[in-house]
């Protein structure tokens, strides 16, 4: 029994012995020397960037277009979006994907650290404030200061809580302010992986700078932070220009042309044919377009025949373009009159939108002119709003319409544009400030045409252009635009005492319930 006992002994200090051995330098021995741990910044930016433009380009085309009057897919089943009576499973798609591409932009801000590379930390930074500018304006509160936190390395936090949408936009506007300092050492990056700039750093710069813009006018009339909202516009635009580069063509725009090539496809590449062409176009989009002859649809000499980049509206039902009402009446039996085309026509000069490069846009020159236009408007900056309006009118058909002058100004915008004379085009200075507004953004939401949900946000902040929602008698939510996503099912289940705190402050998780900016 004693030598019985002594050899179980022995056995086991040669286990103990051995286990020792085996996690001594356990780490170093199993780790794969060949291995990569961290990934360059200029290896992350391409993916990041298109896929992020994924997700953004499919929301804008089956919910944006669907809720702002650009298109209606006609149906007479429940569910449908252009009646404001989309499911709550919607919510998933945008959030899933723009925060696994925030891990991405996080992970290149992380990884510039390591090599100090100023220009990309500033690229990450920009690109984090855009996504997160989408994902507060669809949804309200959001994981901010501790999203995207799950790894040990940056919190290990499961369950993040969500900031009100003030320190969102107080956060970002630092993001944006840390970047213009970033980029303005002008570090190199490779220019063969930045599918937005080609290496331009000073690009970058001046998209970060107008992103703060769009963001600063977002929150302008929310009167906690106005009065620094628009002192920071009049800083930008006017007073320290030359520190805060912004846009001042439409080369300068952000956006990724697209080329067929991997990374770099849209899209809209994938979808079926008769998918891409099932949604007509709304009575609101295309009827503004043809009463001004607008170059963007209409082959009409110089500009419109065979210009590469029309928008690729069809006729769907002959004897000319027409829309479709929006928010009708199930059973009315509306006829599709026009969509967009998902292949070229030589013959006629019209393109596809399905096959058009210029879809992955993030920001245009356009937008910057509008905005400028509005302060001026409004009286926070010195300037001639009609010359930012017309130039932001011309700027936004030159986009699509190459051949199109981009820089019109108010003394020879009847040259070029004497066809589009109807008073929606036709900027009067003694005009109401309302009618100024309307006149601004019902030309602002042409050129928002792709832009994410720019759309749908903009009319949330104004209520302009004029949708004429009380003569849509087929519109759920009482008749009234939503103010929101509710957030994914998924989410008050996985993180179910955020969920709950946030919805304590907010309001209800309903669409109707407006977020912080859209209250006075």
């Amino acid at each position: 029994m004693m030598k019985l006992n002594i050899f179980r002994i022995s056995a086991i200090v040669v286990i103990l012995a051995t286990m020792a051995s085996c996690t001594r330098n356990f780490e170093k021995i199993n780790t794969n020397p060949n291995g990569v741990r961290y990934v360059a910044p200029d290896q992350l930016l391409p993916a990041a960037l298109t896929d992020a433009l994924g997700y953004n380009m499919t929301r804008n085309r089956n919910f944006n277009n669907e809720l702002m009057q650009v298109t209606v897919n006609i149906t007479d089943a429940e569910g449908a979006v252009f009646r404001y009576d989309y499911r709550s499973n919607w919510s998933d798609y945008l959030w899933n994907g723009l925060y696994g591409e925030l891990t991405n932009f996080k992970d290149m801000y992380r990884d510039s650290t390591s090599n100090n590379n100023k220009s990309y930390k500033g690229i990450s930074l920009i690109c984090q404030a855009w996504l997160y500018s989408i994902l507060t304006d669809t949804y309200g509160d959001i994981p901010f200061s501790e999203s995207n936190s799950a790894k040990a390395e940056f919190g290990g936090i499961v369950e993040p809580k969500f900031d009100s949408q003030k320190d969102v936009y107080l956060g970002m506007f630092e993001m944006l302010e840390e970047a213009n300092t970033l980029l303005s050492a002008g570090e190199a990056i490779n220019a063969s992986r930045d599918p937005a700039y080609n290496g331009n750093v000073a690009g970058w710069r001046k998209f970060g700078n107008s992103l703060y813009l769009r963001l600063l006018m977002r929150v302008s009339g929310k009167a906690e932070v106005s009065a620094q909202a628009i002192a920071k516009i009049k800083e930008i635009a006017q007073t320290n220009a030359a520190q805060y580069p912004i846009f001042e063509k439409n080369a300068e725009s952000a956006r990724v042309l697209w080329t067929g090539v991997a990374p770099y496809v849209s899209p809209f590449f994938g979808i079926r044919v008769q998918d891409f062409r099932s949604p007509g176009i709304a009575s609101f989009f295309i009827d503004n377009l043809l009463a001004w002859t607008d170059p963007r649809i209409v082959s009409s000499a110089p500009y419109g025949s065979g210009s590469i980049g029309q928008l690729g509206i069809a006729q769907a039902s002959g004897g000319g373009f027409f829309g479709v009402p929006s928010g009708y009446e199930p059973g009315q039996g509306e006829l599709k009159g026009s969509y967009f085309q998902s292949s070229d026509n030589a013959s006629t000069g019209r393109f596809s939108l399905q096959l058009n490069p210029l879809t992955g846009i993030m920001m245009q020159y356009s937008e910057v002119q509008f905005i400028l236009a509005e302060a001026v408007a409004k009286g926070w900056i010195t300037g001639d709003a009609k010359t930012f309006f017309y130039k932001g009118i011309a700027s936004a058909i030159n986009y699509w319409v190459s051949n199109f002058p981009e820089n019109i100004t108010s003394a020879n915008f009847t040259t070029h544009l004497e066809n589009m004379a109807a008073g929606s085009a036709v900027w009067d200075d003694n005009l109401s400030l309302n009618n100024k507004m309307e006149l601004i953004h019902l030309q602002k939401y042409v050129a928002l045409f792709m832009t994410d949900m720019q759309q749908w946000f903009e009319y949330r902040r104004t209520g302009h252009p004029d949708l004429h929602l009380n003569e849509l008698k087929g519109l759920k939510n009482g008749g009234v635009m939503p103010a929101r996503m509710v957030y994914p099912v998924y989410v008050q289940s996985t993180n179910p005492t955020n969920y709950k705190a946030a919805i304590a402050v907010q309001g209800p998780d309903l669409i109707s319930n407006q977020v912080w900016w859209q209250r006075p």
